[in-house]
Formats: structure tokens, C-alpha cells, sequence
């Protein structure tokens, strides 16, 4: 089975459109997916690349908004605009993603975290999201939290972050297949051609 390294931060709004469907698509094309967190931020930082905030860039960002509820419409869901944004603790979400990778819930947790995000409102790991996404996941919250914020876990959330940037991910999602970096949700399309064509 060929596998996809599916590079994602929670806190990207495009990445909502992709972790909405790529089970779905990775079982259609028989594909397995590697789910790999890091820090988009970090990078977009050390390249001075800081997207929608200012308000010099409203046209952009309101364009945003509007594209991905299109798309999410496309795909057959929904997603409800503007959502919380940006987040005030994206690293706690993303550790908590790395944390859930290594447990075998991390899959979920992403899943619940975007939809509650992209259609109830509710920002993500604050509170009382965060508290309601571990119940559903039969997590002690306590527990959780304290080991997400250990530094084993932040090691390695920076360590994804820089394998991501050798790699060539400079943005949330992308997708590499063998060396091959596509960005962008609309590219997984694009990566599983390029896996069909290099069959």
C-alpha cells in the first residue's frame, strides 16, 4: 500500500477542508496516511510570512473565509464562516495532536477538534472544548494536558517542524509522496495522480 506524509497544523483553515475527507479518499484510492503535526507558525515566522492578520489584509482574508466554505460545499459539507481565528493556543493544540499520534487517538482528535472548530464556533484546546473533546475520547484531562506539554513531546513536535522544512512544507496541508511536496488541500488530488502515474 503507498503511503501519503500528510503534514498538518492545527490552526491552518485550509487544513479543514483535508482532514475532513482524507480517510474517505485514502480508502477509495487505497492508500495509507501518515498523519505528521508540526508547527506551520514556526515556519511562516522564520519566513517572515504572516498570513490574513493585519488589517491591511482583509480583502485576502475575507476572499479565505469564502473559499473554503465553497470548497466545503463542493466536497459535500459545510463549513461555517469566519471561524475563530487565529488561535490563541496553537501550540497546545498541535502538542496535544503530537501526543495523540503516539497513543493511537491522535487521528480523532484532529477530526473532532476541526469539525467543532469549523462548525460550532468553538476555538481549538480551550476551554470547554478542549474538556469535551477528551470525554468523547475517554482521555483524563489532568493526565493529558501534562504529558502534551512534557518535553519529550515538545522535542518532537519541533523535530516534525524542522523534517518538515527540509523537506520543502512551507505550508498547511501538504502532502509529500517519495520526495514529492504538494501543498494545498486542492493538491492531494494532485499527489494521488502522480502516485497513479509513477505506479
Amino acid at each position: 500500500m503507498k503511503e501519503i506524509n500528510f503534514w498538518f497544523s492545527i490552526g491552518s483553515t485550509y487544513t479543514y477542508l483535508s482532514v475532513n475527507r482524507i480517510s474517505e479518499v485514502a480508502k477509495r484510492e487505497n492508500l495509507s496516511i501518515n498523519w505528521k503535526p508540526f508547527s506551520v507558525r514556526k515556519i511562516m515566522m522564520d519566513m517572515d510570512n504572516i498570513p490574513f492578520t493585519p488589517p491591511s489584509k482583509k480583502v485576502k482574508s475575507d476572499y479565505m473565509w469564502r473559499d473554503i466554505e465553497r470548497r466545503a460545499k463542493f466536497y459535500g459539507f459545510e463549513a461555517k464562516v469566519p471561524a475563530p481565528y487565529p488561535l490563541s493556543q496553537f501550540d497546545l493544540a498541535n502538542q496535544i495532536a503530537i501526543l495523540g499520534m503516539l497513543e493511537g487517538w491522535g487521528v480523532d482528535y484532529v477530526y473532532k477538534t476541526y469539525q467543532r472548530w469549523f462548525q460550532q464556533g468553538k476555538e481549538p484546546a480551550t476551554e470547554p472544548n478542549l474538556t469535551e473533546i477528551f470525554e468523547e475520547l475517554d482521555l483524563d484531562h489532568d493526565e493529558t494536558i501534562k504529558k502534551a506539554n512534557e518535553d519529550k513531546i515538545k522535542d518532537q513536535y519541533l523535530q516534525n517542524t524542522e523534517t518538515a522544512y527540509k523537506n520543502g512544507v512551507f505550508g498547511s496541508p501538504s502532502f509529500i509522496y517519495e520526495g514529492e511536496v504538494f501543498w494545498g488541500d486542492d493538491r492531494l488530488e494532485d499527489c494521488i495522480k502522480w502516485i497513479n502515474l509513477n505506479k
